[in-house]
């Protein structure tokens, strides 16, 4: 029989239990994770009440979950540790695009459309076309890159936080790039995240704003170089400065600049006026 426990060797015990864990890595995480917590137990003087509390707020966390919303990484976001482990993982050759978060509404299979598609469905916003290229770190095209494209609508809403107004689809699309890849949307609004959950009620209770500035996700992959997940910031859009998550960088924030030419307009077939964002993603040699 062992000696009662006391605050240091209960941590102890912990962590010679871990010993037979196989997986040097689990074995590196677990223990670091442990220490880590029992540390910050000591030094806040956990209370039980505050212990229940933190238990219920996870629980209600994971309950919160569904297949089009995943509260756990909203929560991540909120507290900096996506962009933390973006930045932690992130490329740091010159020239490369910037990585950031996620986010929550990511879906695993966005609809497949062609260079030139609109992904805006519903046509109620101001149009867009946004161009570029995928380009590898020293500046040569990409061509047969993926572009995985996924925005909120003009009123600041995914298409899964609407179902019953906008169709599934909307505001996402599947592209594979050539030389001058290029789609057609609508210029994207600031948005709340969520704040009928957990996360939410944390907002409240610390006092936080929940916007984001206006955006467009790309997850780029090409053969031979490392994938990247990132935004594009609609310059001049509100929150830029006060982001809920954290993720803006300013390499990251673009001109969508308004035209009347007639001529690009028929170019691209959208009615004028309309913005036109133009920029390059660069992805980074795989090692």
């Amino acid at each position: 029989m062992t000696a009662d426990a006391t605050e240091t060797t209960v941590t102890e015990e912990v962590v010679a239990a871990l010993r037979a864990t196989a997986d040097p890595r689990l074995h590196e995480l677990i223990e670091g994770l442990v220490r880590h917590l029992h540390d910050f137990v000591r030094e806040a003087r956990l209370t039980r009440e505050e212990w229940e509390k933190a238990v219920g707020f996870l629980t209600e966390t994971g309950q919160t979950c569904t297949d089009t919303r995943q509260e756990f990484i909203l929560l991540s976001d909120v507290l900096g540790v996506s962009m933390l482990v973006e930045t932690v993982n992130g490329h740091h050759t010159a020239g490369v695009t910037r990585s950031t978060v996620l986010g929550p509404f990511h879906m695993s299979a966005s609809p497949v459309r062609e260079l030139g598609d609109s992904i805006d469905l519903v046509g109620d916003g101001e149009p867009c076309v946004v161009s570029g290229r995928v380009l590898d770190e020293d500046g040569t095209p990409l061509p047969g890159a993926v572009l995985d494209v996924w925005q909120a609508d003009a009123e600041g809403y995914y298409d899964v936080q609407r179902p019953d107004l906008r169709p599934a689809g909307n505001g996402r699309g599947l592209f594979t790039a050539d030389s001058e890849g290029r789609f057609r949307t609508c210029v994207p609004a600031p948005y709340p995240i969520p704040t009928d959950g957990p996360v939410g009620e944390l907002l409240r209770a610390t006092g936080r704003q929940p916007h984001r500035p206006a955006h467009i996700h790309f997850i780029a992959t090409a053969d031979g170089h490392e994938p990247v997940t990132t935004h594009i910031f609609v310059g001049g859009s509100d929150h830029l400065d006060s982001d809920a998550v954290f993720a803006v960088k300013r390499s990251l924030v673009k001109d969508f600049a308004p035209t009347d030419d007639p001529s690009l307009a028929r170019e691209f077939g959208v009615p004028n006026p309309f913005r036109h964002a133009r920029f390059d993603l660069v992805l980074e040699r795989s090692a």
